[in-house]
């Protein structure tokens, strides 16, 4: 059983600039919750108990969201502010969560080879913290399951239009079970007429500790950075890989658009506000 997860979070934010400049992108709320609290929920309620996060400069902020306030938790009590108060405990007791540094921003694979003193040669989970999933079934546990069946790496995939390979990593592989796919290969952002398929690594994970010898032999590439897909690509030669597609959405949050669009998606599943707002959107709807 996978215990463990990493979850990288130490990138700059840069197209969300001005809001990121001293506020990390993965501490933007969809309606009132931090992007990354609802990746280390989907973690936990995979069944993850440990968490290692890789943060960098500037993301102190991630830390004392996850750690305890006793100030703020004193004057929501003398308040008898209760529901306020649990929302506020409960985050520090989602998860066993540590902090590891990034110290040079050089991608993916670095970040994650961050970890591997934590992993301690255990399997593990990879989420990316700026990535959001709306599944009945939590997306990790949708990995997860793969995997124990097949004892092997896994990643999880999101089926999109050919026009948009070109922004993802894509599998070169063949379905041997509903949604479960054989990878032969792995090819980053291919040309449309070039791809194998239509299905992208879609920002979830599940490695075997052994990802960490391939990470280490992986060169620098565009940027100065370590991409993960390399090592992958190294990996799969050696050893059987697999990718699950996603049942369920992943919410594209790396653009404004994207973000400004899950914060409405999510508040429409509010009871709290969800009639209120359709209200407001007819009304909207009829003025455009």
């Amino acid at each position: 059983m996978i215990r463990k997860a990493v979850i990288p979070a130490a990138g700059f934010g840069t197209r969300f600039l001005p809001a990121t400049k001293s506020q990390p992108k993965e501490m933007l709320p969809i309606v009132d919750t931090p992007v990354i609290q609802y990746v280390v929920e989907e973690a936990v309620a995979s069944g993850i108990t440990d968490i290692l996060m890789v943060i960098g400069k500037g993301k102190r902020a991630i830390e004392e969201h996850f750690d305890r306030s006793f100030q703020l938790e004193s004057q929501l009590l003398e308040k008898n502010k209760t529901a306020e108060l649990e929302a506020v405990r409960r985050v520090s007791d989602l998860a066993d969560i540590h902090f590891v540094w990034q110290k040079e921003m050089k991608g993916l694979g670095d970040a994650i080879y961050c970890g591997r003193f934590h992993v301690n040669d255990e399997p593990f989970a990879v989420l990316l913290g700026d990535t959001l999933m709306d599944s009945d079934v939590p997306a990790t546990k949708q990995l997860l399951d793969v995997y124990e069946q097949y004892e092997s790496p896994v990643v999880l995939l999101e089926e999109v239009e050919r026009s948009r390979v070109s922004q993802y990593g894509v599998i070169d592989g063949a379905e041997i079970s509903q949604g479960v796919y054989k990878v032969d290969d792995f090819v980053e952002k291919p040309a449309v007429a070039e791809a194998p398929s239509n299905l992208v690594i879609a920002s979830r994970y599940v490695f075997t500790p052994d990802i960490f010898d391939y990470i280490a032999r992986t060169k620098p590439g565009k940027g100065g950075e370590i991409q993960i897909t390399d090592a992958m690509r190294m990996m799969v030669k050696d050893r059987a890989m697999y990718g699950v597609r996603l049942e369920g959405a992943r919410c594209d949050i790396g653009n404004k658009e994207g973000f400004v669009r899950t914060n409405i998606e999510f508040a429409l599943k509010r009871p709290d506000m969800a009639e209120s707002l359709k209200g407001y959107i007819k009304r909207l709807a009829e003025e455009l």
